[in-house]
């Protein structure tokens, strides 16, 4: 079984991310893994779209899809759309996708 980042879990349909978003930022970037006060770990991601009418949910979902290698179709907002914490699912898993989170976890 492979050891995913704390802010990954696998679903029987692809995988879920645990996001900290920091929107109206300086500059597009993935920060890495976080640990919470409350035991549980999110990936930072700031974005410099205003968080105005989906815009900064569409950044996050395009810079993860670019970080990532997959499409942005198959990332989509589970729950999250108006907070800082957001839960994104993304439609399929593969070894890649494994060592690419590992990565941006830092």
């Amino acid at each position: 079984m492979a050891d995913w980042p704390g802010f990954a879990r696998p679903t029987d349909s692809g995988l879920t991310l645990y996001l900290r978003v920091t929107p109206n930022a300086g500059r597009d970037a993935i920060d890495g893994a976080e640990s919470r006060d409350d035991g549980s770990v999110v990936l930072r991601v700031r974005v410099t779209a205003v968080p105005d009418k989906g815009r900064a949910n569409a950044a996050v979902i395009a810079l993860l899809a670019k970080a990532l290698g997959v499409s942005k179709s198959s990332i989509s907002l589970v729950s999250g759309e108006t907070s800082r914490f957001k839960t994104l699912a993304i439609d399929r898993t593969s070894p890649d996708l494994l060592a690419r989170l590992t990565a941006l976890a830092g």
